[in-house]
Parts: structure tokens; sequence; C-alpha cells
């Protein structure tokens, strides 16, 4: 499987012939260690109800709620997403048919980075005391370079991230943006390394249609439905 996932760069790159602004990122090492009990992302617990008298219990996680945005260039008309290393996508793929946690040192020749590498539309967590709309509008910014207003965002969906172990409230927006509104290459903030990527309407199909397969969340697949749908009909008019 996840040879195939490593091939996934080279169809993004090469088959379908997409624009890399952001040079890829060179990781040279992986490790795996206990979560410590401080973290601000995930907060892990137990969840204990009765059911027609019946005790059940379920471990749960706590994640912060996100928001994510489906972007598109009409100067290009290219559909805009990003690409990142997913610590999580790595270690399903790394212990895949193992009930338990990775550990130590991870094995890059056999498990390249570019597994935990995921397609992903731009997005972020709700971790500021801000609007969706605001926090949307500032990880266009920061993630793809393009100044956009909260009005130009149209709400989309709302929606849960997962509704096994965790439940995160997600908010998906559309945008439509021009080359006039790049101020700069994007990549994220901080330590972030994100590599922005822009696909055509008809590359960007290829994602959805039966048999494909991307190495991202949910958001992007359900984002790019709604766009096929709603907004690739009315393009040419």
């Amino acid at each position: 499987m996840f040879k195939i996932l490593v091939g996934l760069r080279r169809s993004c790159c090469s088959s379908v012939k997409s624009r890399i602004e952001n040079r890829a990122n060179c990781i040279s090492r992986i490790w795996f260690g206990p979560l410590p009990k401080d973290s601000q992302w995930i907060k892990p617990g137990r969840l204990h109800y009765l059911e027609n008298d019946v005790e059940k219990q379920v471990d749960i996680i706590k994640t912060m709620n996100g928001v994510v945005v489906l972007l598109y260039n009409k100067s290009r008309e290219k559909l805009i997403f990003v690409r990142q290393l997913r610590g999580a996508v790595y270690q399903g793929i790394y212990s895949a048919g193992s009930s338990e946690m990775s550990k130590g040192e991870a094995n890059l020749e056999k498990f390249p980075p570019e597994i935990g590498v995921t397609l992903e539309l731009c997005g972020g967590a709700v971790d500021k005391d801000k609007s969706l709309a605001e926090i949307a509008k500032e990880e266009v910014l920061e993630e793809c370079g393009y100044e956009v207003t909260t009005e130009s965002l149209k709400h989309v969906y709302d929606y849960r991230s997962g509704i096994g172990t965790s439940s995160s409230a997600m908010t998906l927006y559309y945008c439509e943006v021009c080359d006039d509104q790049k101020v700069s290459e994007g990549g994220g903030v901080d330590t972030e390394k994100i590599q922005v990527l822009e696909m055509s309407v008809e590359e960007s199909r290829k994602l959805v249609q039966t048999g494909a397969i991307t190495n991202g969340g949910p958001s992007c697949l359900m984002g790019l439905l709604w766009f096929f749908l709603n907004k690739a009909p009315n393009l040419s008019t």
C-alpha cells in the first residue's frame, strides 16, 4: 500500500503536470515517543455511560476544531492544494497490522517520509479567539499566500472530522482568488513546511474518480465533490 502512496508525489508532479511552488522539505529522521501530559493538541480520556441499564465505555481523544478552505484561482483556472508531512498518517501506515503504537527510530529506507505526506485543502486549527471566517482568512494567507476578505469566503459545510475516537467540528469554506491577490509564496508560519500545489479542474477531477487514491483526509474529497457538483458546471459560462 505505501508503495502506492510514495508514488502520489510523482503522480501529482509528473502525471498531472502540476506545479509545486515551494520546494519539498528534506526529512532525514523520524522517531516515535510517548504523548506528553501537557500536550495542547490532544487530550485522551474515557467516556462511561449507561445504555438500557448496561454500563459501557469508550476511549476518546479531544482535539481542536478546524477550518478548511477550497481555493480556486480564476486567473489560471486552477484549484489550490497544500502538501505536508502528517505524523499521524505516517504512524498509521508504519504500524499497519499492529495494535501497538510505534516506538523508537523509524526505518526510513523501508518506510520513506513521503508515505506520510498528504494532499489537503488549505486549513488549520481553531486556536484563536477569532471568528471562523477570520481564522480561515489567516490560513489562506499563511499557507497559500493569498490576501482574501472574510466576505469572499463562502460557507459550505459544517461537519465532524471523525466520530470514532475523536470528533472535531470542521467548517468548510469556498473562495475564489486571482493572481492579483497573491502577496507571498505562503508555506506556513514558524516551523511549518507546507508545499503549495495547483491542479487544473480536469486534473483535480481524477482525485474523486472511482478507484482514486489520495493520502489526505475526507475534507479534501468532500470539498472537491461539492465543487464539481456546484461550481465546475458553471465555470465555462
